[in-house]
C-alpha cells in the first residue's frame, strides 16, 4: 500500500513538471516570436496554452510511470539504511545530535546573513555553511555528551553507577591471560571491580591457541580456558566488542580503549606497562604485585633452607624461599640436600626480583 500511495505522488509530482515546463516553454516561444505574429495569434494563445499544459502534463505522468518504481525503491533502501543508523545509537546519542544540529544551523545562518549580499555565490555559501556547521554540530554533541550531561547535572542512578563502573573497570591483556595468576587474584578479592577482555584479545588468544608451535598452541589454549573459568565463577565479568581497525597491534588498541573508556589494564608486561604510563593509562602489574607480597626478610635473620644446588662461585650453596627466592648461601656447597639454618647477611633487589645472600649458621 505505501508503494501504490508513493508512486501516484511521485506520478502527480512529474505531472505537474510537466505542466511547468509546457508553461515556460511557452513563455520561451512568446518572447522569441515577432509582434506581428504574435498579435495575429493573440486569438489562440488560449488554446494553445491549454493544449500545451495537456501534452507536458501527459508527457509527465508517463516519465512519472517509468521512473517512479527506481524512486520507490531508492528512497525505501535510504530509509532502511538510516533506520539501521538510528537504531544502533543510544536515545542520548538521538537526542544531543538533534541538539548539536539545530545549534549548527542557527550558527550557519547567523554567519550566512553576511554573505546573502555577495553575487552569484552568496546563496551557494549559506547552503554550504548549512551542512558543514549542521555536521559538526551534531558530531561534537554526541562525542562531547557526556561533559555536557556534567554541566546540566543530568546523571540520573544508572549513569552513576556506569561512571562508577567505568572507574573500576579493569581489562586484561593477553599476557596476563595466558599467566594465569590473575585468575587465582581476582578469586580472593585482591582485583575488585568489573573484569572486561576486549574481543581483540580474544582473537589474538585465539590465533595463540591454533598456532602450529605446541608451547604456543598450550599457551593459548590454557589462556581460554581460564577466561572460561572466570566468566563461569564471576558475574562481572564481560566481554567487550569495541574495536580499532585502523590499528593493528593488541597493545596499541588496548591502551586506546582503556583511554576512551577509562579502565585500568592489569598486565605483567613491562613495556605495555611503560607505554600505558606514558598515555596517561592506569596499570596494575601483577609483576609488582607479586614482589610486594614477598616476605620481608632483613640482615641478621635466621631462616631454615633446604640447599639444592652450587652456586656460581666456589663453595656457594643456592636454595629457594617458596616465593622462588633465590638465596645464595657462602660455604654452603658441603650441606647440598640437607636443611640447614642460615642468617641473612644482605639483600639486594634487582630488576628481576630479590636476590638474598646468607651464610650457614655457625652457632648450630
Amino acid at each position: 500500500m505505501p508503494e501504490k500511495i508513493l508512486r501516484g505522488i511521485f506520478i502527480l509530482l512529474f505531472t505537474v513538471l510537466g505542466i511547468v515546463l509546457s508553461r515556460q516553454g511557452e513563455t520561451v516561444l512568446a518572447a522569441l516570436l515577432p509582434n506581428s505574429v504574435l498579435t495575429e495569434t493573440i486569438l489562440g494563445v488560449t488554446f494553445m496554452s491549454l493544449g500545451a499544459m495537456l501534452v507536458g502534463g501527459i508527457l509527465g505522468a508517463i516519465v512519472g510511470c517509468f521512473i517512479s518504481p527506481y524512486l520507490n525503491r531508492s528512497l525505501f533502501a535510504f530509509t532502511s539504511r538510516v533506520e539501521k543508523s538510528l537504531s544502533s545509537m543510544s536515545v542520548q546519542d538521538l537526542v544531543a545530535g538533534t541538539l548539536g544540529l539545530f545549534l549548527g544551523l542557527i550558527i550557519a545562518n547567523l554567519v550566512g546573513l553576511a554573505f546573502i549580499s555577495v553575487p552569484y555565490i552568496g546563496p551557494y555559501v549559506s547552503v554550504a555553511l548549512s551542512i558543514i556547521l549542521g555536521y559538526l554540530g551534531m558530531h561534537l554533541a554526541v562525542s562531547k555528551k557526556s561533559e555536557m550531561a556534567s554541566w546540566f547535572h543530568f546523571h540520573s542512578e544508572p549513569e552513576r553507577k556506569k561512571n562508577k563502573d567505568k572507574k573500576d573497570g579493569k581489562l586484561l591483556d593477553t599476557n596476563v591471560i595466558i599467566d594465569g595468576r590473575v585468575a587465582d587474584i581476582y578469586r580472593t578479592g585482591f582485583l575488585e571491580g568489573p573484569i572486561y577482555v576486549p574481543v581483540f584479545v580474544l582473537e589474538e588468544l585465539q590465533k595463540i591457541a591454533d598456532s602450529s608451535d605446541v608451547l604456543k598452541r598450550n599457551r593459548g589454549r590454557r589462556g581460554l580456558d581460564i577466561l572460561n573459568h572466570m566468566k563461569k565463577n564471576s558475574r562481572d565479568f564481560h566481554i567487550i566488542t569495541d574495536d580499532f581497525e585502523e590499528m593493528n597491534e593488541v597493545d596499541s588498541k588496548l591502551v586506546k580503549l582503556a583511554r576512551a573508556k577509562g579502565y585500568k589494564i592489569v598486565t605483567n608486561d613491562y613495556n605495555l606497562n611503560k607505554v600505558a604510563e606514558l598515555q596517561g593509562v592506569s596499570v596494575l602489574n601483577i609483576n609488582d604485585l607479586a614482589i610486594a607480597v614477598k616476605p620481608a626478610v632483613i640482615p641478621g635473620e635466621q631462616l631454615f633452607v633446604q640447599l639444592v644446588k652450587q652456586g656460581k662461585e666456589e663453595g656457594q650453596g643456592v636454595a629457594y624461599l617458596e616465593d622462588g627466592t633465590m638465596i645464595v648461601v657462602e660455604n654452603g656447597s658441603s650441606c647440598i640436600g640437607r636443611e640447614v639454618p642460615v642468617i641473612i647477611t644482605s639483600v639486594l633487589q634487582t630488576s628481576a626480583g630479590k636476590m638474598i645472600f646468607a651464610k650457614l649458621d655457625s652457632n648450630d
